[in-house]
């Protein structure tokens, strides 16, 4: 018998992965802050608790992990699994991991990479952070949306290393959106760019999907900037603790900040490019 799974939130990748596991026999019972007319929607965190042995947690941030995982305690017991996928602090992860095993529970630190077609696709790799033992047992449900589980250290450590990546993702957009800028005051189109960076040994499956839609000013949301720019905030809280400078980071940050504050907090990342 496959396990209960329990999602909490239903947004781009929540709502994907909730659909694959379907797809693979699982029964899902799921919670989101907006209401969603999908099969077994319950009324809250708790509720789905009782419901489900496993839990894949996807809600937009550390706040809303906490308030989540709150709701969520007198349910929890020996028995429960809990896996956080949203990005958020290391410290949010740490008092999350608390909570959990406070109750008996278990937790993983689960961030991922891969964006709206990768969760629909079943392509997404998953991070995690936490005891061998507890991955065996998350695995085949992680399977139902992931190309690649990467075991990345203890509670705490597969976070960070989420935020850093992050980090270059928005850092290459960034200098992506400037090289454009560059190449268009000169007068030569777009698509020559992208040429040009093709047979670059800088060219990535990151600059392949994103200066297409820099090119096309197609910012429909894959990873929403205001998301982005929440993690490179993470990022910047660790480096700061850490007594570290990062000049990159702050001007993309800044310019990341700009646009949310312009209203395009809820587009694509790659609409760092739109001047």
């Amino acid at each position: 018998m496959k396990p209960n799974v329990g999602i909490l939130g239903l947004g781009i990748i929540g709502s994907r992965v909730a659909e694959n596991l379907r797809k693979a026999g699982h029964e899902v019972f799921v919670w989101s802050r907006s209401a969603r007319p999908v099969p077994n929607f319950l009324a809250s965190p708790r509720e789905v608790a009782g419901a489900a042995s496993i839990i894949q947690i996807f809600v937009r941030d550390s706040a809303a992990l906490l308030d989540a995982l709150e709701d969520m305690k007198p349910a929890l017991k020996a028995g429960h699994l809990v896996m956080n996928h949203a990005t958020v602090s290391k410290k949010a992860t740490l008092q999350a991991a608390q909570i959990v095993e406070d109750t008996g529970a278990a937790f993983l630190d689960a961030p991922f990479t891969g964006s709206k077609m990768a969760a629909q696709n079943g392509k997404l790799c998953y991070y995690i952070g936490g005891s061998d033992l507890l991955l065996e047992r998350a695995r085949p449900v992680l399977e139902a949306s992931a190309a690649k589980i990467l075991p990345l250290g203890g509670v705490g450590e597969a976070m960070v290393l989420k935020i850093v990546t992050n980090l270059v993702s928005a850092v290459i957009v960034e200098a992506v959106a400037e090289a454009a800028d560059i190449t268009k005051a000169n007068g030569i189109p777009l698509e020559r760019l992208h040429q040009a960076l093709e047979s670059n040994a800088n060219y990535s499956t990151l600059i392949g999907m994103k200066l297409p839609a820099i090119i096309k000013g197609d910012f429909e949301p894959h990873f929403a900037l205001r998301n982005m720019l929440k993690d490179a905030d993470f990022a910047r809280e660790l480096a700061a603790q850490a007594g570290l400078t990062t000049p990159a980071l702050e001007c993309t940050a800044a310019a990341m900040r700009a646009g949310v504050d312009a209203g395009k907090g809820d587009l694509d990342f790659s609409v760092i490019g739109q001047r």
